[in-house]
């Protein structure tokens, strides 16, 4: 009973709140008791049921961000625009000028603590990437417009860190489970069109981050506090720390929607001339629609990224407590 007083008294922010992450997010926060605000550019009725309070407004606007910060003690910052298509001014736009703006807000309004969600694949670079920590260089040649952005703003919130604005990044990857507005559907879109195949033979091995495990992690972020053991201004790895053929984590989802799972190959060569052949074509006509394949998803599933999360559980107490096997068995997809 302490504790929940003592947590209604805190004022926590989330930014993109209407998102996948940032819903389960605050769930999570009004369950346990704390008092929660939500920024995003749509009103949804689950915030005015959970009884959060709610602030409508375009991130890339500073006096809209700038409102919603203020009385605040810790501000998760969610929102983003992902993807893997559309032009880099786009991207630029939300997560570069949007994160600096929620700094500027963070830092006008005195909040305290700045939790980012940042990715694993800010430092992805086409290559393989096994057992990494978070000493990686960011690569010299970003592979799209999302991780070249993502990575800056990353670098962004870990430079604020001060003695009054702690910040951390918390880098998940492919985070999926029961509520998911994009990957999954993405992952079902493809599957049902009937035109899906494997990419080669040969099996590489992800990391995915179930949204449980990525909840628990952003909860254990603005839990632990900053002295002791140091944790601001440092980026972490969160996944659930158990790497997976990539085709067995995709046929599991597809499966689990009770449709047939991918078995037909095709070979790399002839993927990524495929995939080039439609992104000029999408770039000749100016269309916005993401391509049925790129070359980026090519590179993603031929080849191995998984990452090194000891410092996550070493430095934030952090433990994946659902494995993949029971994230399948709990997705409900109809």
């Amino acid at each position: 009973m302490k504790q929940a007083r003592k947590n209604k008294r805190l004022n926590i922010l989330v930014t993109g709140g209407g998102g996948f992450i940032g819903m389960a997010l605050v769930r999570r926060l009004v369950k346990q008791g704390y008092h929660v605000s939500t920024f995003s550019r749509s009103i949804y009725e689950e915030h005015k049921k959970l009884g959060v309070k709610t602030y409508q407004g375009n991130i890339i606007n500073f006096s809209d961000i700038e409102k919603a910060c203020a009385g605040i003690d810790v501000v998760f910052h969610v929102a983003s625009k992902a993807g893997i298509w559309g032009a880099y001014k786009d991207f630029y736009r939300v997560n570069v000028t949007g994160t600096e703006n929620v700094i500027n807000a963070c830092k006008l309004n005195k909040v305290k603590k700045l939790i980012f969600t940042s990715s694993a694949s800010v430092i992805f670079d086409g290559t393989d990437l096994e057992g990494v920590d978070e000493t990686i260089n960011y690569p010299e040649k970003p592979v799209s417009n999302y991780t070249a952005t993502k990575a800056e703003a990353e670098q962004l919130v870990l430079q604020a860190n001060s003695t009054t604005l702690n910040t951390i990044s918390l880098r998940p990857h492919l985070v999926w489970g029961p509520g998911d507005t994009q990957l999954i559907p993405k992952i079902l879109k493809r599957a049902k069109s009937g035109r899906l195949k494997k990419i080669g033979r040969k099996e590489f091995l992800i990391d995915t981050t179930y949204i449980d495990n990525l909840i628990d992690a952003q909860m254990l972020a603005m839990e632990k506090p900053v002295n002791g053991q140091e944790i601001s201004g440092k980026a972490f790895f969160i996944t659930n720390g158990e790497p997976v053929p990539a085709w067995n984590f995709l046929n599991s989802i597809i499966k689990a929607a009770w449709l047939p799972p991918v078995e037909k190959t095709i070979s790399k060569k002839i993927a990524l001339i495929v995939a080039g052949i439609l992104e000029k074509l999408h770039l000749i006509f100016r269309l916005k629609k993401e391509p049925f394949i790129t070359r980026f998803v090519i590179h993603e599933l031929c080849t191995h990224h998984w990452f090194d999360i000891s410092a996550a559980k070493r430095l934030l107490d952090y433990s994946p407590k659902v494995s993949f096997e029971n994230g399948i068995k709990n997705l409900k997809i109809h």
